[in-house]
């Protein structure tokens, strides 16, 4: 077994023990993959072990995969998880399952301009900058109801929840994701389609587990999978 594969493998017990613990279905945790700065290479070991979910932060780096000889006759679901610019979503926007990271209204008009193009509704979640650190992007939680309702008037975008990075202290995690799952909670009562509003991105290698306990329905991991970039 290789080490991505026995990675993968430990990351996969971790996070249904986690679930047990909290009293969660496995199946309510999508793990993505965070292959930025890894080659072809590196995401074909981790879907032969299995892994199907991927998220990518570079758009070019994004395309070149995709199009890679190693990855092209394969079905994974990806994930943009990085900050997208808006001269960059025509590239990407018929090849992603979900866009993780709106961060103002501006993002999603624009993505919901080129969708309709594409004949698409694209997912996306909305970029909560939980921590209120400077060197983030995403919407701060006291705009975020009036930033989910002039989106929700996009025809051509989906709002599926919200994604955040928690902060690097790991004291602090635990009560952000805790406000994070009230954010979900706020958004999808307002939502014309409360039932669509589920997903809640959060955890990374460092505290996957803490966003476990507080909800998250997906992780999104990189390092403990791949190794350092």
């Amino acid at each position: 077994m290789s080490a991505i594969s026995e990675n993968l493998a430990r990351i996969n017990d971790i996070i249904l023990k986690v679930c047990e613990n909290a009293g969660r279905k496995r199946d309510e945790v999508k793990l993505i993959a965070i292959s930025k700065r890894k080659s072809a290479e590196a995401i074909l070991e981790a879907y032969q072990a299995g892994q199907r979910y991927f998220g990518e932060n570079y758009v070019q780096e994004f395309l070149d995969k995709v199009e890679h000889p190693l990855l092209a006759n394969l079905e994974p679901e990806w994930h943009f998880t990085g900050h997208l610019q808006t001269n960059k979503i025509k590239y990407i926007a018929d090849k992603v399952a979900m866009v993780q990271t709106i961060d103002k209204f501006a993002t999603a008009e624009a993505l919901s301009k080129r969708a309709e193009k594409e004949g698409l509704i694209v997912p996306i979640l909305l970029e909560v900058n939980i921590s209120n650190e400077d060197s983030k992007y995403g919407v701060m939680p006291e705009d975020l109801l009036f930033e989910t309702e002039k989106i929700h008037e996009l025809p051509n975008v989906a709002i599926h929840g919200l994604m955040t990075i928690g902060s690097p202290d790991l004291s602090d995690v635990g009560k952000e994701f805790q406000q994070m799952r009230h954010l979900l909670e706020q958004i999808a009562e307002n939502s014309p389609n409360p039932e669509q509003v589920k997903e809640l991105s959060m955890g990374m290698s460092q505290d996957f587990d803490i966003a476990i306990e507080e909800g998250a329905t997906m992780v999104r991991i990189g390092t403990a999978i791949f190794g350092e970039r």
